[in-house]
C-alpha cells in the first residue's frame, strides 16, 4: 500500500490495485481487519483504508479529565511524539473516557506532545455507565457518573427510571450516545443501593470498570460437564510424575492451586527442578464458551474481601487445582540447573503428578529460616526438599543480581477487613524467603518456555517491557542527584543493572520509597506481545508467562502453543495464522490486565479512606510521595495512607512549583517541601465523594490559628449601615441648595 496506492482506498480497489488472487481474498479480508485493529490502518468514511500515519491518524485510547478535556495514548509509537496526545474539550466529538479512538493530529508541540481532534470512535469502552440517580427541580431524571472523568450525564426518561429513588446508585444502559449537541439518553438496569452501605464500594467498581462479576450460564455447565474426576483417555501419552514428591506452597487463604514444585539434586551436583503448572488447555478448548468468557476478562480480578475469577470455581477449585493426594493433569517445565544459575537443559511434558502436601508459606519460613522445631517435626520427610528448594534460591537469585534484574521488595500495604467488608485496620505485608524462592522458580520456569517457543521458530505470546524512555531517565537523574545518588552511566546507555545498583544503594534511606515509585514511572509499563524485545526489568532477553493458566489468558495461550509444537508438525500456514491473530490477543490481554490494575487499586483506595473518615484532626507522620504545583503527597508512615496537601493550606508563604527538583519552595521563608522528606501533618478532611484525604501540614496549621487567636476577631473600618449618622431635615435642605447652586454654576459657565 505504500508503494502502489496512492489515496485512501475501498477494500475492492486495493483488491484490484495488489492483484490478490480470488484464493486469497478471504485472508486477504482477514488481514485487513487485524492491520485495523492494530492501528497501522485506519477506516474512514465511504469503507475506505488509509495509512495511519500518512493521514496524521492516530488510534488509541481516550483517557477523560474531570476538567472536560482529554489525552489520546497512542497504542503504537509514533515519531517525534514523547507523549500522549492532547484532546480539547470541544474536539472530543462524542468520544467518551475509556473509547477506542482515532486522532488526527493538528500540531505537534516542543515538548513532545501534540495537539489533535477525534474523527472516529473505534470501540466504546462499555455500554453501561454506574452513577448516582438523581432528579432536577423539573422531575426530569438524570444520572450523574461515579467515574469523574466521564464528563456527560445521562438524561433518564420517566418510564425508563425503573422505580430508583433519587440518591440511589444505579447501572445505567446508554440507548442513545451522546453528539457534540445532545447528552446520552439511557436505561437503569440495576439498583445498587446506597453509597455506604456495605459490599456497593465493590459493586461500584465492577460496574465501573464494566468487569463482569457473574460466569455465563454456558460457561458454568461447560465446567460442570467436565466432571470432577480425571479419564483414562486423559492419561494417554502422558509422563507420569506420580512417584515424585511433589508440593504446592501457597498462602493460608488460597482456595485453587495452580503451581507445583519438584526438586532433587543429581549426581553432577546440578539441580533438577520440576514446575508443574496445572494443565488448564486440556479442558478448555478454543473457542469454547469457557475460553470466549476467558478471552473477554483476562484476567482474575483481586479485592481486599473476595476474588473476581477467570473461570467459574467449577473448574478453578475442581480438576484444575493441584489438590494434595489426588491426580492431577499438568504441564511440566523441567530444568537442570547449575550451580551458577543457569538452566543447561530443560524438558516439557504433558505430565500427571499427585500433590504429597499442600504448603504455606509461613511453614516453608519456619522451616528455612526461624528453624522452628515444631513445623520441623510436621514437615519432617519434606524438611530435605524445603533446604534443597532454599539453596536453590540462593543460586538463583544470585544469577539474577549478576545480570542486573532489578527488584525493588518494598513493603506494600496488607489490609485486615472486618465481617462487613470495612478495614479494621492496614498493616504491613510480609514477603518471606518461602514467598521469594517460588517466585523465582516461577520466573526461570517461564523465561525457559519463552526461549523454548522462541528457538523452535514457533510464534508466541511474550512478556515484554521495554527500556525506558531516554527524556525520562534523563529527568529521573536530575532528581536522584539532588539527593546525592546517581544511575552512573551516560546517556541513553542505561541498563537495568544501574538502576538494580541504585536500589541497593537508596535501600533504608528516607528518600527510598518516593524515589523507587519514582523509578518505576520512569519505566515503561510491561505487557503482551508477539514481537520478542525481551524483559527490561528482569534483564531477560526472552520471557514469558506460563504458570498461572487459571487466573491469567496469556498463559493459556502458550499452554496451547506448547501442546501444539510438541504434538504437530507445525506448518507456515498456521505460523501465518498465529502471527495475525497473536498481536490482537497481546493488545486486548494488556488491556484487561490494566483494567484490572486500575480496579484493584481504586477500591483499595475507597476503602483506605473510609478507614480514615474517623480521623479527621488526627496527627500522623508520614513520607511526601509526590509534589505538583497545586500541593504534594503525603503517605502516613503508619498506616499506608496517601493524602493530598493542597497549596492553599500552607499558609505560611507563597510557594512555588520546582519541576526539576520536585520540590515546593517557599518565597519568603526559604523553606522548601521536596519529594522524600518527612513531614507531620493533620487531617483536615475525609471526602468520601472524591475518594481523597485532604491534608495539612501540621506546624503550618497551629501557626495559622496562633495568628488568629492573637489577632482576635477581625473588624472593620466601614461603619455598618445600622451605625451611619442619619441626617437632620436642615442638613438634607442645605446639602439640596449646595447641589442646585454647583449645578447652576456648571450651567452658566457652558
Amino acid at each position: 500500500m505504500r508503494t502502489r496506492v496512492q489515496h485512501p482506498a475501498t477494500s475492492r480497489e486495493l483488491v484490484g490495485v495488489l492483484r490478490i488472487s480470488k484464493e486469497d481474498r478471504v485472508a486477504f479480508t482477514r488481514l485487513l481487519r487485524t492491520l485495523v485493529n492494530d492501528g497501522s490502518l485506519v477506516e474512514i468514511k465511504g469503507n475506505r483504508y488509509g495509512l495511519a500515519d500518512q493521514m496524521d491518524l492516530v488510534v488509541g485510547k481516550l483517557d477523560g479529565h474531570p476538567s472536560g478535556f482529554g489525552f489520546v495514548t497512542p497504542e503504537r509509537p509514533i515519531e517525534g511524539l514523547t507523549r500522549d496526545i492532547y484532546v480539547a474539550a470541544h474536539n472530543l466529538q462524542d468520544a467518551l473516557h475509556g473509547d477506542r479512538v482515532v486522532v488526527r493530529i493538528e500540531r505537534y508541540r516542543e515538548d513532545g506532545r501534540a495537539e489533535g481532534r477525534i474523527v472516529r470512535v473505534l470501540e466504546r469502552a462499555t455500554s453501561t455507565i454506574v452513577g448516582r440517580f438523581e432528579m432536577d427541580s423539573s422531575g426530569l431524571g438524570f444520572v450523574a457518573p461515579f467515574d469523574k472523568r466521564l464528563l456527560a450525564e445521562v438524561q433518564i426518561p420517566k418510564a425508563d427510571a425503573r422505580g430508583a429513588e433519587p440518591g440511589q446508585m444505579v447501572t445505567v444502559e446508554i440507548t442513545r450516545w451522546p453528539s457534540p449537541t445532545r447528552p446520552p439518553i439511557g436505561l437503569i438496569i440495576e439498583i445498587l443501593g446506597d453509597l455506604n452501605d456495605p459490599g456497593v464500594d465493590t459493586e461500584i467498581i465492577l460496574r465501573k470498570h464494566n468487569i463482569a462479576d457473574e460466569h455465563s450460564a454456558e460457561a458454568i455447565e461447560e465446567a460442570r460437564r467436565i466432571g470432577s474426576a480425571i479419564r483414562d483417555k486423559d492419561l494417554k501419552g502422558r509422563t507420569d510424575f506420580r512417584d515424585r514428591l511433589v508440593v504446592t506452597i501457597d498462602g493460608e487463604t488460597a482456595r485453587d492451586f495452580d503451581d507445583a514444585i519438584s526438586i532433587e539434586k543429581l549426581k553432577n551436583g546440578n539441580f533438577w527442578l520440576g514446575v508443574h503448572i496445572a494443565d488448564v488447555a486440556h479442558y478448555v478448548h478454543d473457542g469454547g464458551a469457557l475460553d470466549t468468557e476467558a478471552y473477554e476478562r483476562g484476567t482474575s480480578v483481586y479485592f481486599p474481601e473476595r476474588a473476581v475469577h477467570m473461570f467459574p470455581s467449577e473448574l478453578a477449585t475442581g480438576l484444575c487445582s493441584l489438590n494434595p493426594h489426588v491426580d492431577r493433569l499438568v504441564q511440566s517445565c523441567l530444568m537442570e540447573v547449575s550451580p551458577r544459575g543457569e538452566v543447561v537443559r530443560h524438558e516439557m511434558h504433558d505430565g500427571i503428578i499427585r500433590s504429597d502436601e499442600r504448603m504455606t508459606y509461613t511453614a516453608v519460613n519456619a522451616i528455612l529460616t526461624d528453624r522452628d522445631p515444631d513445623t520441623i517435626a510436621r514437615y519432617q520427610p519434606l524438611v530435605p526438599m524445603c533446604e534443597l528448594m532454599g539453596g536453590l534460591f540462593q543460586v538463583l537469585h544470585a544469577r539474577r543480581r549478576r545480570r542486573g534484574s532489578v527488584d525493588f521488595d518494598l513493603p506494600e500495604a496488607q489490609v485486615v477487613l472486618d465481617e462487613k467488608g470495612f478495614i479494621e485496620n492496614i498493616i504491613a505485608s510480609e514477603r518471606n524467603v518461602a514467598h521469594r524462592l517460588i517466585e523465582e522458580f516461577m520466573l526461570l520456569a517461564n523465561e525457559t518456555v519463552a526461549g523454548h517457543l522462541e528457538s523452535r521458530g514457533m510464534p508466541a505470546l511474550y512478556r515484554i517491557h521495554e527500556p525506558p524512555d531516554p527524556l525520562k531517565v534523563m529527568q529521573f537523574e536530575e532528581f536522584v542527584s539532588a539527593f546525592g545518588f546517581s544511575l552512573g552511566t551516560s546517556e541513553g546507555s542505561v541498563k537495568p543493572m544501574h538502576f538494580q545498583k541504585l536500589v541497593d544503594k537508596i535501600r533504608g534511606v528516607p528518600a527510598e520509597r518516593p524515589i523507587a515509585f519514582l523509578m518505576l514511572r520512569t519505566m515503561q509499563k510491561a505487557r503482551y506481545d508477539a514481537i520478542n524485545v525481551g524483559h527490561f526489568g528482569l534483564a531477560a532477553e526472552t520471557y514469558t508467562h506460563f504458570t498461572s493458566p487459571i487466573r491469567r489468558y496469556p498463559d493459556l495461550v502458550v499452554h496451547r502453543l506448547l501442546r501444539e509444537l510438541r504434538h504437530t508438525k507445525v506448518s507456515d500456514d498456521r505460523k501465518a495464522e498465529l502471527e495475525e491473530d497473536l498481536p490482537e490477543v497481546g493488545r486486548h490481554t494488556s488491556e484487561r490486565e490494566r483494567r484490572a490494575a486500575e480496579a484493584e487499586r481504586e477500591i483499595l483506595q475507597w476503602k483506605k479512606v473510609r478507614f480514615m473518615a474517623d480521623k479527621v484532626g488526627d496527627v500522623f507522620d508520614g513520607y511526601i510521595t509526590g509534589v505538583a504545583a497545586f500541593g504534594m503527597f503525603v503517605e502516613l508512615i503508619d498506616h499506608y495512607v496517601e493524602g493530598l496537601v493542597h497549596v492553599t493550606t500552607m499558609a505560611d508563604d507563597y510557594y512555588r512549583f520546582r519541576e526539576q527538583s520536585h520540590a515546593l519552595f517557599g518565597e519568603n521563608t526559604k523553606k522548601t517541601y521536596a519529594l522524600g522528606d518527612r513531614v507531620t501533618v493533620q487531617i483536615i478532611r475525609v471526602d468520601m465523594e472524591r475518594r481523597q484525604i485532604d491534608l495539612g501540614l501540621a506546624d503550618v496549621l497551629e501557626k495559622v490559628r496562633r495568628d488568629e487567636r492573637s489577632r482576635g476577631p477581625m473588624r472593620s473600618s466601614a461603619r455598618p449601615k445600622k451605625e451611619q449618622r442619619k441626617e437632620t431635615p436642615e442638613q438634607r435642605r442645605r446639602g439640596k441648595k449646595q447641589r442646585m447652586g454647583r449645578n447652576e454654576r456648571k450651567r452658566k459657565k457652558k
